[in-house]
């Protein structure tokens, strides 16, 4: 991302240039053709123009002081040594003036753009060698779970890590580094292993699943407590995902961040939407993402207390609520392109609900 703004250096185009290859031509037709070679990109500053005067052009070339029109090769003709234009020629047609894209000084883009392919293109055009950027968060991810399969079918009380294979994508697309994943177990050794990979790790954000509830094998809390952390945020009132976490471990400057997140897949989902994201955006110098309303088609039931995420297909400014949106299934969420937020107590057919676009539904990371 920029870390500064990009402000043209120069004007765009920095002097008047031909659009296109054809001939330059001062006053009203016919023309008469200059003896010797035409005007080539990149070439010194050519004779200006006498009224009546034409002379061969490339594209990119310096425009002659006084020329009137450039006119393609295709809609004109030479006989002899005149020059004759095939249909009506336009003062101005077919050249670029100085400026015409920026002025010197002028705002490119603001702080906090993705330096996409393009960017690079349009800063070496408007004269920079090299641009300040913020770098990608690094992200470490952290399974935890010893019921967990790592190939095979689900058998004898044992479940497919379904995690591991989405979260590094996921987190790909929202614009994080992954620099790696690691599965720990639920045991003592795991509990201390979990400790040493968040107060070592070398990634400014470590991403957990699982254990941040109060069950017996629930080791994120204790080992937050131990490293000193910092709990900013301690479950929110969503289903599904309520008990999901954000801590900061160390200072603002040389810490990191633990988002936790709870270990069924869909519950997993609404915290890489509304903690992950924001929070990689923020260390990426992103802006926001713009918030929007759509109408679901159908009645969503609502939680007493609680505000759902429920996955929905978008069609038009509409939006079709998907079945499968249990906190352990991802059948729903794979088929989607958004989360809704439904208020407690649901919504009406009809009504508008706050959209929550999936990354790869919206373009990702680069919006």
């Amino acid at each position: 991302m920029l870390a500064t703004p990009l402000d043209a250096l120069t004007d765009l185009p920095s002097f008047d240039t031909s659009a296109m290859d054809g001939w330059a031509v001062a006053g009203p037709g016919p023309w008469s053709v200059r003896a010797g070679g035409g005007v080539l990109a990149g070439s010194d500053r050519p004779a200006p123009l006498a009224d009546g005067e034409a002379v061969r052009i490339a594209t990119g070339a310096r425009i002659p002081v006084d020329t009137t029109a450039v006119i393609r090769s295709e809609h004109c003709r030479e006989s002899g040594t005149q020059l004759f234009a095939d249909r009506p020629v336009l003062t101005g047609q077919d050249m670029r003036p100085r400026g015409q894209e920026c002025r010197s000084g002028d705002l490119l883009l603001p702080p906090g753009s993705l330096v996409t392919p393009a960017v690079l293109g349009l800063a070496a055009a408007a004269g920079y060698d090299e641009l300040t950027t913020r770098p990608r968060p690094r992200v470490e991810i952290l399974v935890l779970g010893d019921e967990l399969l790592t190939a095979g079918r689900p058998h004898d009380g044992l479940i497919r890590d379904a995690l591991s294979p989405m979260l590094g994508p996921w987190l790909t697309r929202l614009g994080a580094e992954v620099i790696g994943t690691r599965r720990l177990g639920d045991d003592p050794a795991g509990a201390e292993a979990l400790f040493h990979a968040v107060t070592t790790s070398a990634a400014d954000v470590v991403v957990t699943t699982g254990g941040t509830a109060s069950g017996p094998v629930d080791h994120v809390h204790p080992v937050l407590a131990r490293a000193g952390a910092e709990l900013l945020v301690d479950g929110v009132a969503v289903r599904p995902g309520h008990p999901m976490l954000l801590a900061r471990i160390g200072d603002r400057a040389e810490g990191r961040h633990l988002v936790g997140l709870p270990g069924n897949p869909l519950a997993a989902v609404s915290g890489l939407l509304t903690l992950a994201e924001p929070l990689l955006r923020a260390l990426a110098g992103r802006r926001r993402r713009p918030r929007y309303t759509a109408t679901v088609q159908d009645d969503v039931p609502g939680h007493p207390h609680d505000t759902r995420l429920v996955p929905v297909l978008l069609s038009g400014d509409h939006a079709v609520p998907l079945r499968y949106n249990g906190p352990a299934m991802l059948r729903g969420v794979a088929a989607a392109d958004a989360l809704a937020v439904v208020p407690p107590h649901g919504a009406r057919s009809g009504q508008d609900l706050e959209i929550l676009d999936l990354p790869w539904a919206s373009g990702g990371c680069f919006t």
